[in-house]
């Protein structure tokens, strides 16, 4: 099942956030830190974790604490399912 949010997720942003499809985003690459995806998207990309997946997610945890990378993402996931 990770390996599956794992893709979900990767795919969701290369496509919506990247506008780059086949960018393969690997699970510790910082995505906000570094610039890759901005603040803005951290609340569609919180609204897709929550359709997707049936998790609930805080605004305050809407930060690079929780939201840096696929693999602190795919962590809080799974631990809210």
């Amino acid at each position: 099942m990770t390996d599956n949010i794992l893709e979900q997720l990767t795919a969701y942003i290369a496509f919506e956030f990247l506008k780059q499809p086949n960018r393969n985003i690997r699970p510790d690459e910082p995505l906000l830190s570094s610039g890759l995806i901005d603040s803005f998207h951290l609340v569609d990309l919180s609204l897709f974790v929550e359709n997707t997946f049936g998790v609930r997610i805080d605004d305050a945890e809407l930060n690079a604490s929780s939201f840096d990378n696929l693999n602190q993402l795919v962590a809080l996931i799974r631990s809210r399912q």
